[in-house]
């Protein structure tokens, strides 16, 4: 029965905005008043540097991680693992500590992926390096990796409970980046560096 707890457990993890957290100790702007507004690596990295960025992003990377490390220490349902990396992610997109306003979710499912397994998690990560070094789009890259990241599950771990969160995380994530998406269609997306 603890086991359903898991969820719960992964959310709150997931809450926690790592960009919040960093800006405040190295005294930035809050994410969510600057830039895009978005709490995430990029919008930090525009506005703090490259050092506060990177802590976000091993922060939002790592409670994706260690929320699914935990839950696959306790138990090995899929269904209760697949929930458990649905929650954290929305936890980080809808977080209960920062009046639900989150951030896109691109670390924080990376993590997720990398907890449950590190292979889907390397080619997530894999893809999003190559297409981010073809194109210097971060959204371009994090869509792309989204996209795939149903057949690298199904490839891996064709569990029904398993390939229907990838699926629900990848619309998610498209959901999340629509802005980016018409501003890719306009050409008006800022590329990495920029």
């Amino acid at each position: 029965m603890s086991e359903y707890l898991f969820p719960l457990f992964a959310y709150l993890v997931g809450s926690i905005s790592s960009a919040v957290v960093v800006a405040r100790l190295m005294h930035l702007q809050d994410p969510r008043t600057v830039g895009s507004g978005n709490p995430g690596a990029t919008n930090v990295l525009r506005y703090g540097g490259k050092r506060a960025a990177v802590v976000t992003l091993i922060g939002d990377t790592l409670k994706g991680v260690m929320a699914v490390v935990l839950a696959r220490f306790l138990t090995q349902d899929p269904v209760v693992l697949a929930a458990v990396m649905g929650s954290v992610f929305l936890g980080h997109l809808y977080p209960v500590f920062f009046g639900f306003k989150g951030g896109k979710g691109v670390a924080t499912a990376l993590g997720a992926y990398l907890g449950f397994d590190p292979v889907i998690g390397g080619l997530l990560a894999l893809t999003w390096l190559v297409v981010a070094v073809v194109t210097r789009y971060s959204s371009l890259s994090a869509l792309v990796a989204a996209a795939l990241s149903p057949i690298f599950v199904w490839w891996r771990h064709p569990v029904p409970a398993v390939v229907a969160i990838s699926v629900a995380v990848a619309a998610l994530l498209y959901w999340r980046h629509r802005q980016n998406i018409r501003r890719l269609i306009a050409g008006t997306e800022t590329r990495i560096g920029k």
